[in-house]
């Protein structure tokens, strides 16, 4: 299977729109494309996608971070893989690119977080040499 990684495109709108779906965080094409143009448009975040016969079968967001309380590091922020095309080392693709955007910002740590309830996502991640450094909870309130 051939894969290619590239930036993502306002093109991809729908099939991003759908991973997401698949990940579980169900958005409006209007929305989504908003968030697609400010990722674009903002140097300390990026977007990539994995494309096979020129359908995009996985996506991968990407922040760079810089907290008065920590080292500066980069995050993914999203990563997902069509369900059909798991399991075929895509997703790792995809974090390979990250690792290499992470080295182009000069920083030498890449983070993730992902959700509890996500056992197959935490064994893919610890397959990839990822560590566990915590659990958190996360709040939220309407402004």
């Amino acid at each position: 299977m051939t894969i290619t990684i590239r930036a993502i495109a306002v093109e991809d709108l729908r099939a991003i729109t759908v991973l997401a779906d698949q990940l579980g965080y169900t958005m409006s094409e209007p929305q989504m494309l908003e968030n697609m143009q400010a990722v674009i448009g903002h140097a300390d975040c990026d977007a990539f996608v994995a494309v096979h016969e020129n359908q995009v079968v996985g996506w991968i967001g990407l922040v760079h971070r810089i907290q008065l309380e920590s080292s500066p590091f980069c995050e993914i922020n999203g990563l997902v893989v069509d369900e059909k095309y798991r399991g075929k080392g895509i997703g790792a693709a995809l974090v390979e690119k990250a690792k290499e955007w992470t080295n182009k910002k000069g920083c030498g740590r890449l983070r993730l977080r992902t959700n509890v309830k996500r056992v197959d996502a935490h064994r893919f991640y610890s397959g990839l040499g990822f560590t566990e450094l915590k659990e958190q909870k996360v709040f939220e309130i309407a402004v």
